[in-house]
């Protein structure tokens, strides 16, 4: 029942406007939101009967064709609450009749094509938004929707088509969106082993944004892919420089191109990493390093230190498991080292891993467009919070 009453809210609001306007034909008619159809329609929301009251606010916009308002607010409102049908029969009614303005007729076919994306019919959603992009009629909000509609399609060269024409309309740059298209090209090139399609793509993506952590992060694996280590190196460490965020996304990649290359001087350079930006992926991958060159009380070290600045349950778990392979722990010291190690593993698989700067939405594995949000680019690795007075 408080749902129907918040539903009736804007429903008035729209009809309370429309009286104002109209009073002087109100009291002449007899029509509006004092008229008994209307009076029943509402008194059939209020005892839970939608679609009784949908028939007689129908039969109601016959007779005047003047509360395309109500009716649009009405079928909004069932939209949002999840009862498609039924913001679609409102809608469809609304398109179907022939005394509306364009104007009126167009907003009608733009919350008929949201309906339709709601209840996932995007061919149809598609081709209303595409009429109106035709009329020149709602055409920044017809052309998101479409965007909306070939993202979740995939198809991502008619995004880009899109997002073209979103440019010239509004002015904005589109930078990152375009950049991650490109991207998903390239994707979708590599999976097909189509490494020039795929290079070609990544150019235009940093062509477009050469600030765009992913295309880098592809060039160089690509390079890698390509028994180029030297190239994956160069291109890996200045993505380090660019974008500190992502260096545990690219660390596995530039470990291995390091050792392909048969350097020794590993353990500098990813001290050099953790100096500058001291992620939790960086220490794990820098305490093994440590732990094979200088031994496991060095690597416990390095970490103690870590610890005293940041609360990283992914280190402390590290910590305990070096404690436990360490050969001077006593058999209880073990123990207790295996139950906190236990009690560490389970808050951790609890944790997540990543989150969008955008909406905070948090996931436990990457994701180039948040699924919250529907931003590019904005969800990136959590960093451990530093510890109250510690110096970091």
């Amino acid at each position: 029942m408080i749902e129907l009453l918040f539903l009736l809210l804007p429903v008035a609001a729209a009809s309370g406007w429309w009286a104002a306007r109209r009073s002087s034909r109100t009291r002449r008619d007899g029509l509006g939101p004092t008229h008994p159809d209307f009076l029943r329609g509402l008194n059939y929301l209020l005892e839970e009967q939608p679609d009784k009251a949908i028939d007689m606010f129908l039969k109601l916009a016959e007779v005047d064709g003047e509360t395309v308002e109500t009716h649009l607010a009405l079928g909004s409102l069932f939209r949002r609450r999840g009862e498609v049908d039924r913001a679609i029969r409102i809608h469809q009614n609304l398109v179907a009749r022939k005394n509306l303005t364009t104007e009126r007729r167009s907003y009608a076919l733009f919350e008929l094509g949201q309906d339709y994306m709601r209840a996932g019919l995007l061919d149809r959603a598609e081709g209303l938004f595409q009429e109106l992009v035709e009329l020149d009629l709602h055409c920044q909000r017809a052309l998101h929707a479409l965007r909306d509609i070939y993202q979740q399609e995939r198809d991502w060269n008619r995004c880009l088509d899109v997002v073209a024409q979103i440019k010239v309309l509004t002015g904005q740059p589109m930078t990152v969106e375009i950049a991650h298209y490109h991207c998903e090209l390239a994707e979708d090139a590599q999976r097909k082993g189509d490494a020039a399609t795929a290079r070609q793509q990544l150019t235009q993506a940093l062509k477009v944004d050469p600030h765009c952590a992913r295309a880098a992060m592809l060039e160089g694996r690509a390079a890698l892919d390509d028994d180029d280590p030297a190239r994956a190196v160069e291109l890996f460490l200045r993505l380090a420089e660019r974008n500190t965020a992502y260096v545990p996304e690219i660390l596995p990649a530039l470990i291995t191109a390091l050792n392909r290359l048969g350097r020794n001087d590993l353990l500098d350079l990813l001290e050099d990493l953790a100096r500058r930006h001291a992620s939790p992926s960086l220490m794990l991958s820098l305490s093994e390093v440590v732990a094979r060159e200088r031994g496991t009380d060095a690597a416990i070290d390095l970490l103690i230190d870590y610890l005293a600045r940041y609360a990283d349950l992914s280190v402390l778990e590290r910590v305990l498991d070096l404690r436990i392979q360490d050969a001077e722990t006593d058999a209880k010291g073990r123990h207790r080292a295996q139950v906190a190690l236990g009690v560490a593993h389970h808050l951790l698989a609890r944790q997540p891993v990543y989150q969008c700067e955008q909406c905070g939405f948090q996931a436990r594995l990457l994701h180039w467009q948040c699924p919250s949000c529907k931003s590019w680019g904005t969800v990136v690795p959590v960093q451990p919070e530093p510890i109250a007075g510690a110096e970091t």
